[in-house]
């Protein structure tokens, strides 16, 4: 006899009893873990990048970097990272540096998730001096 899975038969388990109680399956669902892999994508590419050094003639290199870096993880399709170079010269024109550190002022993201045949697409962009991560749309 095949020894079975402690973890699964707990998980086969809850859901028996939440839906012979009514409730709704207590797993998420596809669009749901979707949606939950396109946040995982955006905390690991804002927390992995944020305060590396940028300039306007290393921006290039480090958006190809940041694309390449996420869409090496499990369900993305694409990124893409638009550093704002004239947001970043300005900065460094009130500075004696000649870079700057990586914050959300200084990119906007747009990334496409598809988990088990849903399409997620995100977006990133400052709204009222905050890097804004939001869902553009969820299609089955």
């Amino acid at each position: 006899m095949a020894k079975k899975d402690p973890i699964r038969v707990c998980e086969e388990a809850s859901r028996h009893v939440y839906l012979r109680a009514g409730a709704r399956d207590p797993m998420p669902s596809t669009a749901e873990t979707a949606c939950f892999e396109a946040g995982i994508k955006f905390g690991s590419l804002y927390h992995q990048f944020a305060g590396t050094p940028v300039s306007p003639s290393s921006a290039d290199s480090l958006a190809t970097a940041m694309e390449d870096a996420i869409e090496n993880q499990p369900h993305c399709e694409s990124v893409e990272v638009d550093v704002l170079v004239d947001d970043l010269a300005s900065e460094l024109a009130e500075s004696t540096a000649d870079y700057a550190e990586l914050t959300g002022r200084f990119i906007e993201v747009e990334m496409l998730v598809e988990y088990e045949g849903t399409r997620v697409r995100t977006r990133m962009e400052m709204e009222d001096d905050y890097p804004m991560m939001r869902l553009v749309s969820v299609e089955d």
